[in-house]
């Protein structure tokens, strides 16, 4: 298991170019955007939504507000995440019902409440749902190369022009990441990273 692992994250890499011609396989894009549904998040709060696109004016669209990366408008299917806002609000009903599943009625649930309500004070809370965001993206991304699909997280778009195609109330949700998925038009280089001892240290 740990060597299918290396091979699938040795594997993954940034498609900038799809097949616009080859759809992906529905029982494909379940499979990915479960891998996105059952990640973790802080206090539980699955602080994300997944917006699907398939169809060439919307892809076209997103393109644009993408600085024109054409790896969104040649992708088979594009998912718009979104970070989660006004719902994360201490008093909202969400982030009771979502505690409410850990934790007891009552002293447990009242005391978990608190402590995130002193969290949410002083936290920045676009940029924390974001970060959420990112991990269900990655968890995603290794999902969809484990089963030969391609993949490009793109963070680099106008989330007010995202926002205003996807017709969202800014005060509830934030663009987090754009995900192309498909099939790549051509085939990847070399993995590039610097070398491990550059990036861990043990103490």
């Amino acid at each position: 298991m740990k060597t299918q692992l290396l091979q699938i994250y040795r594997k993954r890499h940034a498609c900038h170019l799809f097949q616009p011609d080859r759809p992906l396989p529905p029982e494909d894009l379940d499979f990915i955007l479960e891998a996105g549904r059952l990640s973790p998040s802080s206090f539980g709060l699955e602080q994300w939504k997944f917006v699907v696109f398939s169809d060439p004016p919307h892809k076209s669209a997103l393109q644009a507000a993408s600085f024109d990366q054409p790896q969104v408008g040649s992708a088979s299917v594009v998912v718009v995440v979104l970070a989660r806002l006004a719902e994360l609000d201490p008093d909202a009903p969400y982030v009771r019902r979502l505690m409410a599943r850990e934790y007891a009625a009552g002293e447990a649930l009242e005391g978990a409440l608190k402590n995130y309500r002193g969290f949410h004070a002083a936290t920045d809370i676009p940029a924390w749902s974001s970060a959420q965001c990112h991990i269900a993206v990655a968890n995603m991304m290794t999902a969809a190369a484990g089963i030969g699909i391609d993949s490009c997280a793109i963070g680099g778009f106008d989330p007010g022009e995202v926002s205003r195609i996807l017709g969202l109330d800014p005060r509830q949700y934030l663009p987090a990441l754009i995900l192309p998925l498909g099939y790549c038009a051509q085939p990847p280089g070399d993995k590039q990273r610097l070398p491990r001892e550059e990036v861990v240290e043990i103490r």
